[in-house]
């Protein structure tokens, strides 16, 4: 009886309702119902914080828009709602109640720079943005990471769309690149009945986390010959020359007050950054900055040791660059899997290989990995797959691993943008699949029928808005999508 009144009690801090699904959807209680009834005449802010357990941490002006940065309360467990709360940090970028709405999640922290995905201008719509459970701030206190996973992340958004659906009552699609891509994707797999389309940009697909010839076959082939040799050399000089470099990196923590107490030692963090220094030189950039990689061989310490910073980040594997990224790591390391790759041409230099995701997270945060979650993703949207749109780039690691389609997908789609990196984007595909792309997302949107034949977007290019950088892009480089 104390537990059912507990729960109850719960409940209407959560103001959730339990649907069948075991999982707390958007109020429906009478209060709430009246409340979000009440406010149809009202500003849109007045709106948006009439819904249960929703409020403001600032708005800010843009042309055209409103621009609200929010926080929504979520239960720590979508499993046992009653068992605590957390506040998750989210914006919306309004332009009005009678367009289409874009539900956008980097799968990292939220910027709070007011932006715009791709297929939102492509639309003319409005984009709700999302932070990932755990990205700090919002991260439950206590923090039981076993609460950290693809499904409660996508119950996350389940939520956060139900009670947004009541003000925004058209179409709605789910977006994202990297990890934000692969969130749309699990959320989809969770959802389905969710959205009415997914745009999943460069989204990794590691089925099977110890198998990873496919990264390799990728570095035997990207770019040129000459490009890659010149690449390897660099890389393989950063190792011939570890002594006196680590002496750099050594001066160099110690002026920055950096540590390396989740990696192990200041070795294995050099050697974890000069080994992503190709993949990150693909990953970033191309085949057309390739003549700025200086030559090796003729190259001094401090080119070298610059050069390596550049394309792979000296402080992205201390302690205090690791930081903000162990909710990824803590990730791969249980569900998603991480990338391991040869590199033949360090033999005989690397003392540790690629090190595991698991190598970057804390000792005292448990890990156990989950080979089937990705493999039930994967079966999935190979099965299951309606409206649903994957874009990779032919120059991208990441893309080595791709989501595919099976005899089950309707109306879906996996292109690869030709010599595009990890920014891989509609707009830089091939004529006949950027129209068809792009009339598929205004056709999921319910935009009318000839705008969808014109196959253009909507919304005029704003360089404000449309070339704003992910808060966790400007972050330190390493080997994460």
């Amino acid at each position: 009886m104390r537990k059912s009144l507990r729960w109850l009690v719960s409940l209407s801090v959560l103001i959730g309702t339990v649907g069948s699904t075991g999982v707390a959807t958007a109020a429906d209680t009478e209060t709430g119902a009246t409340a979000v009834a009440d406010s149809q005449s009202t500003d849109i802010k007045d709106r948006i914080l009439a819904i249960p357990g929703m409020s403001l941490i600032e708005e800010k002006p843009y042309a055209g828009y409103r621009y609200f940065v929010l926080e929504y309360v979520q239960p720590i467990d979508h499993h046992r709602p009653w068992a605590g709360t957390f506040k998750q940090r989210l914006s919306l970028l309004h332009k009005d109640t009678s367009r289409p709405t874009v539900f956008r999640t980097s799968g990292y922290g939220l910027s709070t720079t007011p932006s715009r995905t791709e297929p939102t201008r492509i639309i003319d719509g409005n984009q709700v943005s999302m932070e990932y459970r755990f990205f700090t701030p919002s991260r439950p206190q206590p923090a039981d990471w076993s609460k950290l996973d693809i499904w409660q992340a996508a119950s996350d958004q389940h939520r956060i769309y139900a009670a947004l659906k009541r003000i925004y009552g058209q179409k709605w699609l789910s977006t994202g690149a990297s990890k934000g891509g692969m969130t749309a994707t699990y959320y989809e797999r969770f959802y389905p009945r969710d959205m009415d389309g997914v745009v999943a940009y460069v989204a990794p697909n590691d089925v099977v986390n110890n198998e990873d010839s496919a990264y390799d076959r990728f570095f035997e082939t990207v770019g040129t010959e000459d490009c890659r040799d010149r690449l390897n050399a660099m890389q393989r000089e950063a190792l011939v020359r570890r002594e006196p470099l680590e002496k750099k990196y050594q001066a160099w923590a110690e002026s920055e007050g950096a540590t390396f107490n989740t990696v192990g030692s200041l070795d294995k963090a050099y050697e974890a950054v000069v080994l992503d220094f190709v993949w990150g030189f693909w990953q970033y950039y191309g085949q057309d900055v390739c003549d700025q990689i200086p030559d090796a061989k003729t190259a001094s310490d401090d080119t070298v040791y610059e050069t390596i910073d550049a394309y792979s980040g000296w402080s992205a594997y201390t302690d205090q660059g690791l930081e903000y990224y162990t909710p990824y790591y803590y990730q791969a390391a249980t569900e998603l899997g991480s990338p391991t790759i040869k590199q033949p041409h360090l033999k005989g230099l690397s003392r540790y290989g690629y090190q595991p995701a698991s190598s970057f997270v804390p000792r005292e945060i448990p890990m156990k990995f989950k080979p089937q979650a990705m493999r039930d993703v994967d079966d999935w949207v190979r099965k299951n797959a309606n409206r649903m749109l994957f874009v990779y780039g032919g120059n991208d690691p990441w893309g080595s691993e791709q989501f595919r389609l099976g005899k089950g997908a309707r109306d879906s789609y996996v292109y690869v943008a030709p010599g595009a990196n990890h920014g891989a984007n509609v707009a830089g595909l091939v004529e006949a699949e950027r129209e068809n792309a792009t009339a598929r997302i205004l056709a999921w949107a319910g935009v009318p029928a000839p705008a969808v034949q014109a196959a253009q977007p909507l919304a005029r290019f704003d360089a404000r808005l449309d070339s704003a950088v992910d808060e966790d892009a400007t972050r330190e480089h390493g080997l994460r999508p």
